[in-house]
């Protein structure tokens, strides 16, 4: 019997700053992100990659990624991409490129992966607001230096 249809399995999935394919084929994944960390709120991120792997399906399938914000409801981003597997020995990889995402609020936004509309996975990218360090007043040391006492 020949299988002509097999809902292929996500083997990785991974939300990163940037994905970059050398000449030989191989992916180079840079800032795999697992929280993401910002001096204000809200804030825009230039640029979000998220890399998918498929594989040991058959057939031709699209893949659906979301970003949705803390509410689960609220859809920032989408993306969707066709692929096909002919064997399932074989596998797909699909970068989708997430621009100028607003981060309106700290809390855990959602990556969810889904394929022909059959949800595969949902993980957390919790957005932490961590304002910079308060400067020292110029012209005096900083409390607790040695050298003011």
């Amino acid at each position: 019997m020949d299988a002509t249809r097999i809902l292929p399995d996500l083997q990785a999935s991974l939300l990163c700053e940037d994905v970059r394919q050398e000449a030989n084929g191989n992916f180079i994944l840079i800032g795999i992100l697992g929280f993401v960390r910002v001096p204000k709120i809200p804030i825009k991120a230039f640029r979000l990659c998220l890399f998918n792997r498929w594989t040991a399906g058959v057939g031709t399938f699209t893949e659906t990624s979301r970003l949705i914000a803390p509410d689960g409801s609220t859809e920032l981003r989408k993306g969707q991409v066709r692929f096909a597997l002919k064997d399932a020995s074989h596998h797909a990889i699909n970068v989708t490129v997430f621009t100028q995402v607003e981060f309106a609020a700290a809390g855990v936004y959602y990556v969810e992966v889904l394929v022909d509309d059959v949800m595969k996975l949902r993980f957390p990218v919790p957005v932490i607001h961590q304002p910079p360090p308060a400067k020292p007043a110029q012209g005096r040391p900083p409390s607790g230096d040695p050298s003011s006492s």
